[in-house]
């Protein structure tokens, strides 16, 4: 029998695996140590202000106002990218910021280690433009806001590079949110224009370091789908029901992609008055959808995990009595 990691990765790659892997459980979770969302209030390494709430889950937002572009017109002279030259990555490996971790220790054998970065292109945008100006901005300025991408990627890409040396990684999570509930940010022409041509890159830079593309996004992203896949994302992390996720997979036609997530967190986990025979209905429902027959799907809740312990207990149960092929 394959152990998790083995079993993980021929999931990833439609290669015949034994069972449906558990997204809760399967991976080692390695946040890339590099300051792109403080952990208390404060600045980030771009310059954007976060504040803090203790009672928002212990989670920071960006400060009301913050910003740091503050006119398209003079990007060049607002923009201050992070010298990673004068990062200490020394003290960093030790020390770990947000997660410690004894980096020498990893169960590299039998776990998928997954390296987490955040904030990709489009966060950064809207990041250091403040969310109404960017959007504006990709309408009125789309040509500013790719090249502004670019440094963004270029940046993104050495972080990566980097973060690849201090860890063994099998994996970038590359986290950046492209849809709301029922659409797309923006145009999906304004994304091919903007966003696409940047990511691109930082994909196939994660693929030059022997490592796989493990694309997070949020949200309804149906129209840019097959744009991600055929840019070379091997995975799609938190795919959300707001998707039509069995169009999606009926879709692929024989390209070789691979959804993790799936379990609807919003409507059914953890939605008022759902009971624990709901949450084994959805997970037959998903895993009838997206298990296939030779692989691409890794099971997980498609953001948070269920906060009552017999909604945990059932959806863990279910997920083992389906899981095998």
């Amino acid at each position: 029998m394959m152990n998790p990691r083995e079993n993980m990765l021929k999931a990833i790659h439609n290669d015949n695996p034994e069972y449906v892997p558990n997204a809760m459980s399967d991976f080692v979770e390695v946040k890339c140590p590099v300051c792109e969302r403080p952990i208390k209030a404060g600045f980030d390494v771009w310059g954007v202000e976060w504040a803090y709430d203790p009672h928002a889950e212990g989670g920071t937002y960006v400060a009301h106002g913050a910003k740091v572009i503050h006119d398209i017109d003079n990007w060049k002279e607002e923009l201050k990218v992070p010298d990673l030259d004068k990062v200490d990555w020394t003290y960093i490996t030790q020390n770990w910021g947000e997660f410690p971790l004894d980096v020498d220790n990893i169960d590299y054998e039998n776990k998928v280690i997954m390296g987490l970065v955040e904030m990709g292109v489009f966060e950064r945008l809207y990041l250091l433009f403040g969310m109404e100006d960017a959007l504006m901005n990709f309408i009125t300025h789309p040509e500013e806001m790719a090249e502004i991408a670019e440094i963004i990627a270029d940046y993104k890409i050495e972080v990566i590079t980097r973060f690849s040396k201090l860890v063994k990684l099998d994996m970038i999570w590359y986290g950046d949110d492209w849809g709301t509930q029922d659409n797309l940010f923006m145009p999906p022409e304004i994304w091919r224009q903007c966003i696409k041509p940047a990511t691109k890159r930082i994909y196939d830079a994660i693929h030059d370091l022997g490592l796989i593309v493990n694309q997070h996004s949020c949200g309804h992203i149906e129209k840019v789908f097959d744009d991600m896949v055929d840019m070379g994302a091997d995975m799609w992390n938190m795919c959300q029901p707001c998707n039509d996720l069995a169009k999606l997979k009926a879709q692929l036609g024989d390209r070789k992609f691979c959804f993790s997530g799936g379990l609807d967190s919003q409507f059914v986990l953890n939605r008022p008055g759902a009971t624990p025979e709901d949450v084994r209905a959805e997970v037959r429902l998903r895993m009838d959808q997206l298990k296939g027959v030779g692989g691409g799907f890794v099971a997980g809740p498609s953001h948070e995990v269920p906060y009552a312990q017999d909604m945990i207990d059932a959806l863990y149960d279910e997920m083992e009595k389906t899981k095998w092929y």
